[in-house]
């Protein structure tokens, strides 16, 4: 066995017995050949110092080299025992890949199936909302067609059309204006009659009559069949209210007052225009 010499001539006269006794150096540590830009020379240049031969660390480092040339044999066959194994593992993927494949597709048509029964039911759930939009509007027309009716019938019945002859009418509404007014609105009944205060009120039904039927649309059959009594009711109360602005003629401030509340029914009702032909069809002293 190689031992340590420690310089010189008289290290080589030593015994062999001596040489055995000598501590061996420290095997190279690992470590050191894998430092970054490892460099055999300088590497080499460092051991100038270990007390060991040149035929032992070439001995050494034949060993070393023997030791990772196996070690690096053993990985590549570990590694290609796993590649081997890794391709008996992969034989038959095709067949799991198109399963995979086939249960996707299935997935995608039922996810379509479901898209196109829910789109169907929002559309009928549209059509349903707008069939309950238009009866909802159907039944609001029919309520207003239902008030208009009574209304028309309460004006012809306050207008006492077709029960009474104008004189008694107007005698009845004076009655039943003295009778409201207990005598201390005086003003508002012309000679011959009629109250203006009742006038007013028999114009605004007519005005929401008419209202009434602009909304529930004018074409309606209906409504197209009472146009005639609408007609009827304009024509009676146009009469009133000339009769009411011919009354008005006078020169002192009571006529004048009721002048003034005649010419306002007139514009209520939208008929400024026939107060006009009845003005300059009169001579007034006002």
């Amino acid at each position: 066995m190689n031992g340590f010499y420690f310089g010189g001539d008289s290290a080589s006269a030593s015994s062999a017995d001596d040489e055995d006794n000598l501590p061996y150096p420290e095997a190279l540590p690992r470590s050191d050949f894998l430092v970054p830009n490892f460099d055999a020379s300088d590497y080499l240049s460092t051991l100038a110092d270990r007390h060991q031969t040149l035929e032992d660390l070439r001995t050494d480092l034949r060993e070393r080299s023997q030791a990772l040339s196996k070690e690096l044999l053993d990985l590549v066959n570990v590694n290609y025992e796993q590649f081997l194994s890794l391709g008996s593992d992969l034989r038959g993927g095709e067949e799991k890949v198109e399963d995979v494949r086939v249960g996707l597709l299935g997935l995608k048509r039922g996810f379509e199936e479901v898209r196109s029964k829910i789109k169907a039911k929002g559309q009928d759930v549209d059509g349903l909302l707008g069939e309950k939009s238009q009866i909802s509007k159907e039944i609001s027309t029919a309520r207003i067609m239902l008030e208009l009716d009574a209304t028309l019938e309460e004006l012809e019945g306050n207008l006492m059309m077709g029960s009474v002859d104008r004189q008694t009418r107007d005698e009845v509404w004076s009655d039943s204006e003295d009778d409201e007014d207990d005598g201390e609105h005086g003003s508002d009944i012309a000679a011959g009659g009629a109250s203006t205060r009742k006038l007013q009120r028999l114009v605004r039904d007519y005005c929401r009559v008419v209202r009434m039927a602009r909304t529930a649309g004018q074409e309606k059959t209906f409504v197209a069949a009472q146009q005639q009594r609408i007609e009827r009711i304009r024509g009676v109360l146009l009469l009133d209210l000339n009769t009411a602005l011919k009354e008005a003629n006078g020169a002192d401030d009571s006529s004048r007052a009721r002048l003034v509340k005649v010419m306002g029914i007139y514009r209520e009702m939208d008929e400024a225009a026939e107060a006009v032909k009845v003005l300059n069809g009169s001579e007034f002293r006002g």
